[in-house]
């Protein structure tokens, strides 16, 4: 499983959702340009200390990502299958866009599957959004930590 976020453009999201790809050991890759700088203090107060604790990979454009193996499983409102009635694989990539504009259209024809979470509002937060995606993903393909006690 991997996290992958399209051009994210929130500090504080993006520490959020470093720090929930530490807590299930899930590696992150970011695809540039970043909205902030990483070093910023928004990034660091969010993801506390569990930034260096997770495999992070940037990179400079969605063509030199995309070569990475893996079903790509984009999250996004357009032409998706709710996340209730989707299977995943140990080795997709959970694919995000951009808090306000989403991803390209490219992008979404370069992803093999679509999905949404089916919720009442408008839409949630990005790091919420990521954690629900996370855990299911990893609860499907029984790849969730086993409780210590």
């Amino acid at each position: 499983m991997r996290i992958v976020l399209y051009q994210p453009g929130i500090a504080a999201n993006f520490g959020n959702i470093l720090r929930s790809c530490a807590c299930f050991d899930v590696p992150l890759s970011v695809i540039e340009p970043l909205g902030f700088p990483l070093a910023t203090k928004d990034v660091r107060r969010a993801a506390m200390d569990y930034g260096g604790e997770v495999d992070l990979l940037r990179h400079p454009t969605w063509d030199q990502y995309k070569d990475l193996p893996g079903r790509r499983v984009l999250f996004t409102t357009k032409g998706a299958e709710p996340l209730t009635g989707f299977t995943f694989q140990p080795d997709d990539h959970l694919v995000f866009g951009n808090e306000s504009a989403g991803v390209p259209d490219s992008v979404h024809d370069d992803c093999d599957a679509r999905v949404v979470i089916p919720i009442q509002g408008r839409s949630l937060n990005l790091s919420n959004t990521v954690a629900i995606a996370l855990f299911e993903s990893l609860r499907q393909t029984r790849a969730l930590v086993k409780d210590a006690s």
